[in-house]
């Protein structure tokens, strides 16, 4: 990311003063789609993209505020009890506050910030804004007393009671806990996580955009959702007295029991998450050794249950799967909810430029334009850059 950006921007708008430069990543998720809500595991990592502030306190009870990217400024009372109207300066009213309820003594200042993450591509750019901040006011007026976990729960407090988003927790959790080099396998019942090394010498790693996202009648999301809920109940009914609350405490057998009463549809989608919670574990298993061709053929399998098993996926993100297979990618997938977004591309080095070349042509043949290509490496989570 570009300080002297941030910092020449700081300085037209703040009186020439500067202040501490402080920057947080976006996030990829390697493996473990649609397992959060069915108390499973994720695998996220920071990237080397995300959002950068420069802040420095200004002695008032105002917050001043510039988004460089928005040419916007924004400036408010910290005891303002209804916050700006704009949506990217709540995420940052939030953040005040939840770190206030924390202990922090938030007082007043000035902050300017751009970000590099891509908009749409599901790399989290919100959570990125909340986990700056968060380090920021920590850093600035709270001693660093503020806890990891707290400041990644205060990222998601801000989405649920400032702008409305119900999110779980795996965006803040990688943009605050990521590390250089390695990936994490957050249990998204407990919370326990493990970092995992990832330094696949010889690959990279890319996003395709395909920047496209259907609308969809209903609510997809939570009809799957329901039909995992649904299997769970029947499973439970035969095991009285067993704890069952989510997919993650049912195996294989239990399953099957239930084929006949639950029907086809919520099998498929029960099959496809108990099939993510054993990949999530064989992957990391194959990073711990640095086999990364398992990590890739892992990856298409969780493309193919979420194509034709969870039937999340849509044309366009398919039609880019096949390209990634004919190009002898080690690994692809939808990365995200699905029914848009980005395919993630783990692919050897010898095989990326005809990869992407290829890519690009044929989906602009098909479509009528290009995906965009994000290529990402593995990064450190929130932190002071000086």
């Amino acid at each position: 990311m570009d300080i002297e950006k941030v910092r020449s921007r700081f300085i037209k708008h703040f009186d020439s003063k500067t202040g501490n430069i402080y920057m947080a990543p976006g996030r990829i998720n390697l493996i473990g789609e649609h397992t959060d809500y069915n108390g499973g595991f994720v695998m996220p990592g920071a990237v080397d993209k995300g959002i950068m502030a420069e802040v420095r306190p200004n002695g008032l009870q105002t917050v001043i505020l510039y988004a460089i990217d928005l040419k916007d400024r924004v400036e408010f009372n910290l005891d303002d009890p209804e916050g700006p109207h704009a949506t990217w300066a709540r995420y940052i009213y939030g953040i005040i506050r939840e770190m206030q309820a924390l202990g922090v003594p938030v007082k007043g200042f000035n902050a300017a910030f751009y970000g590099d993450v891509p908009l749409g591509a599901g790399m989290s750019s919100s959570a990125a804004l909340e986990s700056c901040f968060a380090c920021a006011l920590n850093d600035l007026f709270g001693d660093n007393k503020v806890s990891k976990w707290d400041m990644a729960l205060a990222g998601q407090a801000t989405e649920h009671k400032y702008i409305g988003v119900n999110c779980g927790i795996m965006d803040q959790f990688a943009s605050v806990f990521g590390k250089k080099g390695q990936l994490m396998r957050l249990d998204c019942r407990s919370r326990e996580f493990t970092y995992l090394p990832f330094d696949p010498k010889g690959y990279k790693l890319v996003l395709l955009n395909s920047k496209v996202k259907h609308e969809l009648k209903g609510s997809p999301y939570n009809d799957r959702r329901n039909s995992c809920e649904n299997v769970v109940k029947h499973i439970a009914a035969k095991h009285a007295g067993q704890k069952k609350e989510t997919l993650r405490d049912c195996s294989w057998d239990e399953l099957e029991e239930v084929r006949s009463e639950v029907g086809e549809e919520d099998y498929k989608r029960a099959h496809f998450v108990l099939g993510e919670k054993d990949r999530v574990l064989a992957v990391s298993e194959a990073l711990n050794k640095g086999d990364y061709e398992t990590v890739g053929q892992k990856m298409f399998e969780t493309h193919a249950g979420l194509s034709k098993e969870y039937e999340v996926s849509c044309e366009e993100l398919d039609f880019l799967n096949d390209i990634a297979k004919a190009n002898g990618v080690t690994g692809s997938r939808i990365m995200g909810g699905g029914f848009g977004g980005c395919t993630i591309n783990l692919v050897k080095d010898e095989f990326y430029d005809k990869f992407i070349a290829d890519a690009k042509k044929k989906f602009d043949e098909k479509y009528g334009h290009e995906p965009e290509v994000i290529p990402v490496v593995i990064s450190d989570g929130a932190h002071k850059v000086c």
